[in-house]
């Protein structure tokens, strides 16, 4: 099922004999192993050789060094250097720190630096809320990890963790204009976390947690929600959540389904399942089954942690039994954040008519998209080599960015919930088809429509 993408993209460097059928040569290497050529360069000419760039797409590291040999091989051909493009754009980090004001004379480091800076200093001692006018807290977000639930490597440290996070405040940057940064702790200590983040909580406007393990996650993300005056927000939790329930909306419209007669099977029970679970509730859907590594989640098991009794108590009407194939028959939609090959278009059979299935593991996906498509009406996924990809980052830049704009301190299910809709309104009658059920995360209309929703959500809440 893999397909060759940019993520293992590299620029091989070649001389090769000056035939004319030297890049039809480097071309069919590359094409009989699977490569994907999407760039093609002449950088010297000689009498008796050419240098070649080769740009092509692979599946893996193997595949990539796959291509390189075959390149080898050819006869005459000599591979000078091979570039990894991907190890090229993280080198010395993703992101910097500019200055927005002109240091141009001693007047200007005057009021940027001392003398005049005390006069602002001054003017927070005597009124701490100044923090947001008059420093970096209006605009910045801490991006705060333990590195111990690394996208779906696992528990990688600090370290590791550091070049997502450096993405992640990049898209910050791009998307909201939100200034975000890193903050990657070298402990995996639940106090020490939230004391960390406490301690380190005057800087920010905002922390987005990420990529903490559950369940830890859910009780360092409610007790700094209780500490802080700033908002908390877990991206792997409720952004998730965010971007699945707008998902749903546009897809129940698809198949012409209503929420209240929707059966809805939500695969893993971690940090996302969790709060996809949490966030569907309040959109009244006839039944959510939940399943884990242990089956159907249902109030007999007894057994798991309090996030786990609490969607046992929560789901599952019927006290349902048995594995996933079990709960698939009969419902309506299916939504995973688990693993990996669980089920076939065999099982996707079993379902309601017109079935909807999100299969969103990463990189690979619960459910081969094409094996789904046999029987679903509406199939979407976690990658971008598939139609109705379902990223986060159609939710957070926006959500801060109305944080932020608000002043908010503290975030509601229903800034999450006007956050959602405003994503689904984005893709408008004219555009929704069973292959267009979420906007581009290119769509410059998605952040500031996300920014809108939740800073008249978060302003609602206030008068309340």
């Amino acid at each position: 099922m893999p397909v060759p993408g940019p993520g293992y993209s590299i620029t091989v460097r070649v001389e090769a004999p000056p035939s004319a059928s030297a890049a039809g040569d480097l071309a069919g290497a590359i094409g009989r192993v699977g490569g994907v050529i999407t760039a093609f360069d002449v950088v010297e000419s000689h009498s008796d050789r050419i240098v070649v760039d080769i740009t092509c797409n692979a599946v893996s590291a193997n595949h990539a060094r796959d291509i390189t040999e075959a390149l080898e091989v050819l006869p005459g051909v000599v591979v000078r250097k091979v570039s990894d493009r991907t190890f090229l754009m993280h080198l010395g980090g993703k992101i910097e720190v500019n200055a927005k004001v002109a240091l141009r004379n001693r007047d200007d480091l005057s009021r940027a630096y001392t003398p005049g800076v005390a006069r602002i200093c001054q003017a927070i001692a005597d009124n701490p809320d100044d923090a947001r006018r008059l420093t970096i807290k209006r605009n910045t977000v801490a991006v705060v990890t333990d590195g111990s639930a690394v996208l779906g490597l696992g528990n990688l440290g600090p370290a590791a963790a550091l070049p997502v996070m450096e993405g992640k405040a990049a898209l910050f940057k791009k998307f909201a204009g939100v200034d975000a940064w890193p903050v990657c702790l070298d402990t995996q200590d639940t106090e020490e976390i939230i004391r960390t983040v406490q301690l380190i909580a005057p800087v920010y406007g905002g922390i987005n947690l990420e990529d903490i393990a559950a369940p830890r996650c859910f009780e360092i993300e409610a007790r700094l929600r209780d500490l802080l005056d700033i908002p908390v927000f877990h991206d792997d939790q409720h952004g998730t959540a965010i971007c699945v329930v707008a998902a749903l909306r546009n897809a129940l419209r698809v198949v012409g389904k209503d929420m209240a007669d929707t059966k809805i099977v939500v695969c893993g029970v971690g940090a996302a399942g969790s709060a996809i679970i949490r966030l569907l509730l309040r959109r009244g859907p006839a039944d959510i089954v939940a399943v884990d590594v242990d089956g159907i989640v249902h109030s007999g098991r007894g057994d798991g942690d309090d996030n786990l009794k609490w969607v046992a108590a929560n789901t599952n009407r019927e006290n349902k039994t048995g594995n996933l194939h079990d709960a698939l028959v009969g419902a309506d939609v299916f939504i995973g954040v688990s693993a990996p090959n669980l089920f076939g278009a065999e099982q996707v059979a079993t379902m309601a008519a017109d079935p909807v299935v999100f299969a969103l593991a990463n990189p690979d996906p619960e459910i081969d998209p094409l094996e789904a498509q046999k029987h679903a009406a509406v199939v979407a996924t976690g990658r971008s080599d598939y139609p109705n990809q379902i990223n986060n980052v159609l939710a957070f830049p926006g959500v801060f960015r109305g944080l932020l704009d608000a002043q908010a301190r503290g975030i509601t299910d229903s800034m999450l919930l006007a956050a959602a809709d405003a994503i689904a309104d984005v893709v408008d009658g004219d555009k929704l088809n069973a292959s267009f059920i979420v906007p581009s995360v290119f769509d410059p209309a998605v952040a500031s429509a996300v920014a809108e929703a939740v800073r008249k959500a978060a302003g609602t809440s206030h008068s309340g």
